[in-house]
């Protein structure tokens, strides 16, 4: 394992106060930010480096730790890491116990979330690695620019010069077909306090949407959504399908019928003879598609009410009918 010099990788002096190693940082992860440096490996190299650096200097309990291991860190390799107690970076050679004491560092986060750091990292602030309680995880944000700048210098960001979790919530929001359509907010209990959350239209059942920021301390919230079953409507992603109930005159010999959709009521022309079961195919008028352009279309299906109750003179008027009608088998399966 190599040691490294942090303090050399962000460009400041051992010296240097809190603010200083956070307006380095700044300005080299502005530098070498991988959304400014699509493609470039290099780039995308150092930035883990500056981000491993600044994981550990602007941390006062870490950065007390990285300067007492200093120039023994020979010495410590040699003694040989983690030999003793389960999670002590220091067992197995007491001469690193400033004042007898020890010197233990807790890392409160899944081992997955070191992918990325140094071997040096991961051994000194990642073997005493504990099962963290929900939504205390501690690790470096790779994320977009104005991510990573927002969490900078943010008060909630901070606690006695180290950089505290942001707390995270998750909840369910139930909402219906025609909000769906329209999009619609929700107030959410979060952390004691009512959140307001927009619900973009066009979402999915099942559906999770991250809002950043918005739990107070700073956190995200994960809000599921979930969509409640219609009685009229039935949803195959943006598109939508519906029966269209038609009398048997209005079948025979056409007729303009409205139609009822989400955003209301349409004239559809129905042509003579249309058979039971045919399906018309309504353009956008569907949902609109999540984040995307356009909206799907509804589909109405026929199903034909065939007249109950007949009186004598209308029995005889329908066989009057049938016998007129060339009647194809429909049954030629």
């Amino acid at each position: 394992m190599e040691y490294r010099d942090y303090y050399a990788t962000l460009g400041v002096p051992r010296t240097a106060s809190q603010a200083d190693i956070k307006k380095a940082f700044r300005k080299l992860a502005r530098q070498h930010h991988p959304d400014v440096n699509k493609g470039n490996a290099a780039a995308e190299r150092r930035f883990k480096e500056v981000s491993e650096a600044n994981e550990v200097l602007s941390d006062t309990e870490k950065r007390k730790l990285y300067d007492q291991l200093g120039s023994n860190w020979q010495a410590y390799q040699q003694a040989g890491a983690g030999s003793g107690r389960p999670g002590d970076p220091f067992a197995g050679f007491e001469g690193f116990r400033p004042g007898g004491g020890g010197v233990r560092f807790e890392y409160h986060g899944d081992p997955e979330d070191l992918a990325g750091f140094s071997d040096f990292f991961r051994t000194f602030f990642g073997g005493a690695a504990q099962p963290a309680a929900a939504g205390t995880r501690t690790r470096v944000r790779t994320g977009s620019l104005e991510d990573l700048f927002a969490d900078m210098g943010s008060p909630a960001g901070q606690t006695n010069g180290r950089r505290a979790a942001r707390p995270r919530v998750e909840a369910d929001a139930e909402i219906t077909l025609e909000e769906v359509a329209s999009g619609t907010k929700r107030r959410l209990e979060m952390e004691g306090k009512r959140v307001e959350v927009d619900i973009p239209a066009g979402v999915s059942d099942g559906q999770r949407i991250r809002y950043t920021g918005v739990v107070p301390g700073g956190g995200d919230a994960y809000v599921r959504v979930k969509v409640r079953l219609h009685p009229l409507f039935t949803r195959n992603g943006a598109d939508l399908t519906r029966d269209l109930p038609l009398t048997l005159g209005e079948a025979l010999l056409g007729a303009e019928v409205p139609v009822r959709t989400l955003e209301g009521r349409v004239l559809l022309r129905i042509p003579p003879e249309t058979q039971n079961g045919r399906t018309f195919r309504l353009a956008g008028k569907g949902l609109p598609r999540f984040r995307g352009e356009g909206r799907g279309d509804l589909f109405a299906k026929v199903r034909v009410a065939l007249p109950k109750g007949l009186s004598a003179e209308a029995k005889a008027a329908a066989e009057q009918l049938i016998k007129l009608t060339d009647q194809p088998n429909p049954r030629t399966d």
